[in-house]
């Protein structure tokens, strides 16, 4: 049977027997009193229902007869399996690794080659014979790759003082045909391109482009649109100084 309370009352005035470590136990007379605490009760068993209601959706509880539910290494599966592939597309997806991009490079003008040194080329002649382009100077250097421009070569020799060279430069190996017969022009062709690179400077059809070279192999001028000797007859003379 109880025993007394701490104050010599009988076993907890008609309650059962309760374990001594429990204390002195006290009802209240109103009811009321425990609603705080009822009320906490009731929260902590709502939330254990969802909690459990979820596990149970998720497939997350274990069977009747204690085998592990099938759910839960499904989900550590998916998880990893995304990882994963989320680690793959971060490092195959395409980007522009930084440090390594090259600033857009503009095309020159034809100006720049201008007062600078004209490049060592070795052109062919008729017979694909190398001919160093520098061993011509000083010259009038005449780009016929796209126009035969037969007029202004013929005009150009005819302005060209002595000791000036008059050179035409076709593309490929065919060199092009000698406009004026006889006269002072050397024919050759630039199977590389590697003139036409240097003046930066595509080919227009129906116009030639003109170099002048001084004796010491810099560029004096160039000429994008070769017309009349007008334009550039000042400019031969000074080659020869």
């Amino acid at each position: 049977m109880g025993m007394p309370d701490a104050e010599g009352h009988g076993p907890s005035d008609g309650l059962p027997d309760l374990p001594p470590e429990w204390g002195r136990v006290v009802v209240p007379d109103d009811a009321s009193a425990l609603a705080e605490e009822a009320e906490q009760l009731r929260r902590e068993l709502r939330r254990r229902a969802s909690g459990t209601r979820w596990r149970r959706r998720l497939g997350l509880t274990p069977h009747p007869d204690g085998r592990s539910p099938l759910a839960l290494p499904a989900l550590i599966l998916l998880v990893a399996l995304l990882t994963t592939i989320g680690g793959l597309l971060a490092v195959t997806w395409p980007r522009s690794p930084r440090g390594t991009e090259r600033p857009t490079v503009l095309p020159a003008s034809p100006g720049t080659l201008t007062g600078r040194p004209l490049p060592a080329l070795d052109l062919v002649d008729a017979g694909q014979s190398p001919v160093p382009l520098r061993g011509l100077l000083p010259a009038m250097i005449i780009l016929v790759d796209a126009c035969a421009c037969t007029e202004q070569v013929a005009a150009a020799a005819a302005a060209a003082p002595a000791g000036v060279s008059v050179v035409t430069v076709t593309g490929g190996r065919t060199v092009g045909p000698d406009p004026v017969t006889g006269g002072p022009i050397r024919a050759l062709a630039d199977p590389a391109g590697g003139l036409r690179a240097a003046l930066h400077l595509e080919p227009r059809p129906g116009t030639a482009t003109a170099l002048l070279v001084d004796r010491s192999g810099t560029v004096h001028r160039v000429i994008p649109d070769l017309a009349t000797t007008a334009d550039y007859r000042a400019d031969l003379t000074q080659l020869v100084r």
